[in-house]
């Protein structure tokens, strides 16, 4: 879906023109004679079988109306789009306007409707609604599903008092290059990480409750498992563009959120904008009906992205807007968003026999069933038990460990506040609310916002002196005529704070960037500011990894806040005074140079790895590389290493992990090896740490990574305390996909380490023997194995 930050006013032809109604003068979906009334009961029998009676007493016409999503923009209800949904033209109504129209146009598509069905009313309710989180990749940071799940359900309650009752997340692509936009949007660049972070999310959103004879019902809204799939390996990190990938990367790398998305019941999925593999995923069969509705049981429905279905026209896949409908509906595609080939065209198809009604029941028979389980109107309040203040607290809390701590040099941080008369608060972004917010962020309020620069205040009172310079209007800002101001507040202070990074327009939907060094002055702002010989404290907004190399040298601490969301102010400010200690944990590596990306922990090996004691020649001294490192996988003008690697973010505290204990040396297929690790606070402060078990398969039938991420334990430890962490690691753990699209599990030895980051010694050895795979591994694991999309068909 694209950016609308304020939903009043945008157009959806600035996005592309072809949204505007193409419809001639006949309306393919006007019924040609009139329809008998009909009473159809929405409440009595399961939801299978209801959808089922309301499908056996619909015309073509009306399950057609059911698959087509449309926009309304402004503050009232536009006649045409009343008109449509009395027709039963309409299945959804994209919540774009005003509280009072989505509940108006509910009322009408239930009240004066024929068949009187509910109406699917989406928003895009990415990381909160009135009160804004941190944007999903900082939420990720945090390591916590439990907290990402609260605050999920907070966003999804806040909603439906609007009257939404479907959010277009979460993104679960994975993001291996932070010159994308969207990587703000996503939850980072491992499969194990993000699959703990999707289902956390789609139970935040749903809400599922288990009733006493077994049946779920959904207490919140429904969510979007987006975007379906490899949207995240978007070619050059610009969006919208192909990805091509292998059929084992797609499986062990890609597929895996989505598959933890639909064991949560995910009631939705989006397609992609891209192409995979030479396919728009919009039109990708193999993808939507082979492998998800196919081999995984999806019974949800699956929408396009805006537009997405004529984009195939300008993709080249399909010759024009008759033969883009064919092809969506055909490969699986149930609503079409924005655009109106199915409107225009699939009475025709079906008529003409290229489309099967089937495949029209089909789709309707998933979004009526969806309907059911979150569009039926509820009395209920969902805020009735909740606070202003519990949902802040919340935002608060979720900020503070997305927080990641990246440097502190001679203990900078906690600030001393017994030894402080006066702090200066430096920089374009420590006021900047709207900022602070990040991109997709459509109802929050800025005014709401709790800034740095307040909070700091707050927190310090009345006995530490605060001065401010902003030093320049906005991160992209190029002056430096404020950079006077700037060096005389920080000249003054015993400590600046300087909060930079980048402005919420920078990131997200289109967002993306090929230089990914501090934009503006700001660069220059930090060497400013440290010329000064004030202690230098360096906070980050950003909704991507930043190549701060430089200026984190010039810091003595550094605290990367991605945008950390409404209670963001708070959250720093508890952190610098040390009321609580930082334990965010990267989701994403961060490059030195943007020439590195795509940059990942769990790439695969090459044949010559680069030496760990490499450096780049360029500015060494040296007329060459040491002959041992010289023919090498490397560059000549930064070394191949990351700014920070996955996993990484220091405490206030230190942490001992002792030598991992195995419960034994050799597993056969089907067995379970224990893993336990005595973790110790060896510091003076209370603090939390993020265990994380990572694992290498030795030598396979593949390259396999060099590491993978197998398990992680959040856990919080007071000062000498000690604690045995306990993790269990099957050999369903130890299979992959081949390029078959086949699970493998094979002998062999495999490595193992736990401690603070991706880079720990994987110091212990086990052997595997034997070859066989789990009954549960296939079907967990393996369904869609054999579609086309996973293994390419061979001929003889």
């Amino acid at each position: 879906m694209a950016n609308a930050e304020d939903a009043t006013t945008f157009n959806p032809a600035v996005i592309n023109p072809e949204v505007e109604r193409t419809l001639g003068a006949e309306d393919p979906l006007a019924e040609p004679v009139g329809l008998p009334a009909v009473e159809i009961d929405l409440t009595d029998g399961t939801i299978d079988e209801i959808a089922q009676r309301v499908l056996d007493a619909m015309s073509l016409r009306e399950k057609i109306g059911q698959m087509c999503q449309v926009s309304s923009f402004g503050t009232d209800l536009p006649k045409e789009v009343a008109d449509d949904l009395r027709g039963g033209r309409i299945g959804s109504l994209f919540y774009t306007g005003t509280p009072e129209q989505t509940r108006e146009a509910k009322r009408v598509a239930m009240e004066e409707s024929r068949l009187g069905l509910p109406l699917l009313t989406p928003r895009d309710v990415i990381h909160g609604f009135v009160t804004v989180f941190p944007i999903p990749l900082g939420q990720a940071a945090s390591w916590n599903p439990e907290l990402i799940e609260a605050a999920s359900a907070i966003a999804a309650d806040e909603a439906r008092a609007q009257g939404v009752n479907w959010t277009f997340a979460p993104m679960l692509d994975i993001s291996r290059d932070a010159r994308w936009g969207r990587i703000a949007e996503s939850v980072g660049e491992d499969p194990l990480l993000a699959s703990a972070i999707s289902k956390a999310m789609v139970r935040g959103f749903q809400q599922p409750v288990e009733n006493a004879d077994g049946t779920v019902v959904y207490e919140g809204i429904a969510a979007c498992a987006k975007h379906f799939a490899a949207y995240g390996l978007t070619e050059g990190g610009r969006d919208y563009n192909r990805a091509e990938v292998s059929i084992s990367e797609l499986h062990n790398a890609i597929l895996p959120p989505f598959r933890a998305a639909t064991e949560a019941a995910c009631a939705t999925f989006m397609t992609g904008f891209s192409a995979v593999n030479g396919v728009p995923v919009t039109g990708h069969r193999e993808l939507i009906t082979d492998l998800l509705k196919g081999r995984w049981d999806f019974e949800g429905l699956v929408v396009s992205d805006w537009t997405s279905v004529i984009e195939m026209i300008e993709h080249g896949y399909a010759a024009d807007r008759r033969e883009a409908a064919r092809l969506a509906v055909s490969a699986g595609l149930d609503m079409e968003m924005a655009s109106t080939t199915f409107r225009e065209n699939l009475v025709d198809l079906v008529e003409s026999g290229e489309i099967e009604e089937a495949q029209i029941d089909d789709a309707v028979l998933r979004i009526i069933r969806v309907k059911l389980q979150f569009a039926m109107p509820r009395d209920d309040d969902p805020l009735a038990d909740q606070t202003i203040e519990s949902r802040r607290e919340v935002a608060k809390r979720l900020a503070q460990q997305s927080c990641v701590l990246l440097k502190n040099d001679g203990v900078a941080l906690p600030l001393k506040t017994d030894k402080l008369k006066r702090v200066a608060v430096i920089g374009p972004l420590a006021d900047a609310a709207r900022d602070q917010l990040g991109c997709w962020m459509l109802d929050g309020k800025p005014e709401d916002a709790v800034t740095l620069l307040s909070a700091i205040k707050e927190t310090l009172g009345d006995g530490i002196e605060v001065v401010h310079a902003a030093g320049a209007e906005s991160s992209i800002d190029e002056s430096t005529e404020g950079f006077d101001g700037a060096r005389d507040a920080a000249e003054s202070a015993d400590v600046a704070i300087v909060c930079v990074g980048e402005g919420w327009m920078l990131s997200g939907e289109a967002r993306s960037r090929a230089d990914l060094h501090l934009p503006g002055s700001q660069r220059a702002l930090v060497q400013a500011i440290a010329e000064t010989g004030t202690p230098v404290v360096l906070v980050v907004m950003a909704g991507r990894p930043l190549t701060i190399g430089a200026e984190a040298e010039l810091a003595d601490a550094v605290l990367y806040a991605w945008h950390p969301g409404t209670m963001g102010g708070p959250a720093i400010a508890e952190l610098l005074v040390g009321d609580e200690s930082p334990s965010g944990k990267l989701p994403a590596t961060f490059p030195k140079q943007v020439g590195q990306c795509p940059l990942y922990y769990n790439h695969p090996n090459t044949g010559r790895p680069a030496l760990p004691e490499t450096k780049a020649l360029i500015g060494s001294g040296r007329a060459d590389f040491p002959e041992d490192q010289k023919y090498r996988s490397h560059y000549i003008d930064v070394d191949p290493f990351p700014l920070y690697p996955f996993g990484f973010g220091l405490s206030y505290t230190s942490f001992r992990y002792d030598s991992p204990e195995l419960t034994t040396d050799s597993i056969k297929p089907g067995q379970t090896i224990g893993v336990r690790v005595r973790l110790t606070n060896t510091g003076d402060v209370a603090a939390d740490e993020v265990a994380q078990l990572y694992v290498q398969d030795v030598a396979a039938s593949l390259v396999r990574p060099v590491r993978e991420l197998k398990g992680f334990r959040r856990v919080r430890l007071e000062p000498g305390e000690s604690q045995v962490l306990e993790f269990a690691l099957s050999t369903d753990d130890l299979a992959y996909y081949d390029n078959r699209g086949e699970v493998v599990l094979e002998p062999g030895e495999f490595r193992l380490g736990v401690g603070g980051d991706s880079t720990v010694s994987l110091s212990e050895t086990f052997t595997l023997r034997g070859s066989e795979v789990t009954d549960e591994a296939k079907r967990s694991r393996l369904r869609g194995a054999k579609a086309n999309v996973v293994a390419p068909v061979a001929s003889n």
